[in-house]
């Protein structure tokens, strides 16, 4: 029988540079979960919190690998909080079918309102976290001192029209209730993971996997985050009260996107890369920033010049 070549060696598992600590804060009558990095005492007006905000399906724990990289830079000189949005991550799910925009805004005011009662933030979204810190930086400006978007591109222009629409799927999607797919073990979530997003690091992808999956009782893994996320908005997108809203930043903004991030794969030919960079000159002050090598998760592709990038910015 013919010798079989030598089996390479599963990757070594990722291990944290400056390992999070994991607490619960009650706000808004959940049992809300953030990863924070640091304490208060490293606060100061020249290097205030730095608290980053998730995307869509992910969770706050997604941040280590930048928090990892800013400490490579910089030492662990920064208080850093990452929250998990509510039904996702260690957050409780509402007791409702449906979410909304208005609620990220209010927990994170009161998120806010509690941990860092007095003095501005540094705040820092990626995706739906970045359209919600750019929605709350113009809401309370004078709670931001400085602003980074990671890819939070907004959604493409409604009209009117749609509302009748929208309603209906919406409520005809509220008949079933939504399911999210089962997994069999950790190693399948980080397959899945690296799927969605092939410059992810399959160490990397093993350490998220079990911050993005619990195990169940039948021995299956389930994502952290409530089926209901998939339900439409019925509520549409107004550009227009968007725009006010971003109008109103004080704070100097870091626009980031990835090199090899397809925006046509999400809304065709509906909303362009074009379109948005003109809304953004809604804002002041606005550094646009293209990292190299990355997609749309740029925080697990590119963190070391993701964290270069915000070094200099926060400084």
């Amino acid at each position: 029988m013919p010798m079989s070549g030598p089996i390479d060696p599963p990757p070594r598992p990722y291990a944290p540079r400056r390992a999070g600590r994991s607490r619960f804060e009650p706000i808004r009558g959940m049992r809300y979960h953030l990863t924070t990095w640091g304490d208060e005492g490293l606060a100061s007006p020249a290097r205030p919190p730095l608290v980053l905000v998730h995307g869509w399906m992910d969770v706050g724990a997604s941040y280590q690998f930048l928090v990892d990289a800013l400490d490579a830079l910089e030492g662990p000189v920064r208080w850093i909080l990452a929250a998990d949005w509510r039904g996702f991550g260690q957050t409780q799910a509402q007791a409702a079918d449906s979410y909304w925009f208005p609620d990220y805004l209010a927990d994170l005011d009161a998120l806010l309102r509690r941990l860092v009662p007095d003095g501005p933030i540094d705040l820092l979204g990626h995706s739906m976290g970045g359209n919600v810190a750019m929605l709350y930086a113009g809401v309370r400006p004078e709670r931001v001192r400085r602003l980074v978007n990671l890819e939070g591109f907004g959604l493409p222009r409604s009209q009117p029209e749609q509302a009748p629409q929208r309603l209906a799927q919406w409520l005809d999607q509220l008949q079933t209730p939504a399911r999210l797919r089962p997994y069999a073990s950790l190693e399948d979530v980080a397959q899945r993971l690296i799927t969605s997003d092939p410059r992810l690091a399959p160490e990397r992808a093993r350490w998220l996997a079990s911050h993005w999956a619990r195990r169940e009782d039948d021995g299956h893994y389930a994502l952290r985050a409530d089926p209901a996320h998939k339900h439409v908005n019925p509520v549409l997108y107004r550009v227009d009260e968007v725009l006010a809203c971003w109008r109103r930043i004080r704070a100097p903004l870091l626009w980031v996107e990835g090199e090899l991030t397809d925006t046509e794969r999400w809304w065709g030919t509906r909303y362009s890369r074009a379109e948005f960079h003109e809304r953004l000159n809604a804002v002041s002050s606005v550094q646009r920033e293209r990292l190299a090598g990355a997609g749309h998760m740029l925080h697990h592709d590119q963190p070391e010049a993701l964290a270069a990038l915000l070094q200099r910015f926060l400084a």
